[in-house]
């Protein structure tokens, strides 16, 4: 495996773990100053608009269980299933592209209920 697609693979396990710890500030280094995130509920918001909205007040996760994760050139492709602390679980998948070491997208496709 490349050394560039170690670092994406480890980029994107790291990110679920920041979240998980609520750590924007971690994943605030890993993004492009002008990344944009898009899911059924966003479409294309910036950077400041993706803290807002996708990180609650109060943890709503106890864990990611990641799936399938597959880095080819600057794209990523994650299969998680998600915890949440109230009992409840999701699957989704995630669509990355990068721009060097930093993550510059991420579409979300919402799977169903568990």
């Amino acid at each position: 495996m490349s050394d560039m697609r170690t670092s994406r693979e480890q980029t994107v396990r790291h990110l679920y773990v920041a979240y998980l710890d609520d750590r924007k500030d971690i994943v605030g280094a890993m993004l492009t100053e002008d990344f944009t995130f898009s899911s059924p509920r966003d479409d294309h918001i910036d950077r400041a608009t993706y803290f807002e909205r996708c990180w609650p007040k109060e943890p709503v996760f106890r864990g990611f269980d990641i799936e399938f994760l597959a880095i080819d050139g600057d794209e990523a492709v994650v299969r998680y299933r998600a915890e949440k602390r109230d009992g409840g679980s999701f699957r989704n998948i995630e669509s990355f592209r990068f721009r060097g070491d930093k993550i510059a997208s991420v579409d979300v496709y919402f799977g169903r209920n568990l």
